[in-house]
């Protein structure tokens, strides 16, 4: 049996014994489209070891994606913390400035210059406010998109929709602290998908999807 695959080249592409994405190099179009690990057990013979080696490769391969996930998580609701402070520090700084300025400017012979100059100090402040603003729809999304594969089944309220009770799945856990934050910044996100405004649901969000090709 031959394969189209590129020829002297390393790449990633499926084994066709475990269906995994494995490393391949070939030489030649005949070349089997078996991995390392299961050219052990080819052969009729070898067909219980063959779903034994399956079995536990597959167990690994999906510890590690949980693990890599709950990472991913953890790493994301610890900056979307810092970024509610940061977010809350610059809002209280932008009030402070405006003061200050509105302050120190109220005796200053020339109304139009105290303005302006108030005027660029809130400017700036609410620019680096916007960022933030940027920054946290960016991890929202990311959140939503672990909260996709891991919330609560709509036939089982106890058991994640990936096939574990919620009291076991990390996922789900990790996302837990901010699921209503999530909710409120997607509420908002729709809302504003809705009157056609700039919006920051990700493209594979389905509401998004529906409003296709409506641009954002």
């Amino acid at each position: 049996m031959t394969h189209d695959n590129p020829l002297h080249v390393d790449l990633l592409t499926q084994c066709w014994c475990c269906q995994a994405l494995q490393p391949f190099k070939f030489t030649s179009a005949t070349d089997q489209v078996v991995c390392s690990f299961c050219v052990r057990h080819l052969g009729a013979d070898r067909a219980e070891k063959r779903d034994r080696d399956h079995l536990r490769m597959w167990v690994e391969i999906l510890v590690d994606e949980r693990e890599a996930n709950r990472n991913t998580v953890e790493k994301l609701t610890a900056t979307l913390a810092e970024r509610d402070a940061a977010l809350a520090g610059l809002t209280t700084r932008v009030d402070e400035l405006t003061n200050v300025v509105a302050g120190e400017f109220d005796r200053a012979p020339t109304g139009q210059v105290r303005s302006l100059l108030e005027n660029e100090v809130v400017k700036r402040a609410d620019k680096r406010a916007a960022l933030e603003q940027r920054r946290n729809d960016r991890l929202m999304a990311a959140i939503w998109r672990v909260d996709r594969l891991h919330r609560e089944g709509e036939r089982d309220p106890h058991t994640c929709v990936c096939g574990t009770s919620l009291a076991r799945c990390a996922e789900w856990q990790a996302v837990e602290p901010v699921r209503q934050a999530l909710r409120d910044w997607e509420a908002k996100n729709l809302q504003l998908l809705r009157d056609g405004q700039r919006h920051a649901l990700p493209d594979d969000h389905p509401d998004v999807v529906r409003a296709a090709p409506s641009r954002r």
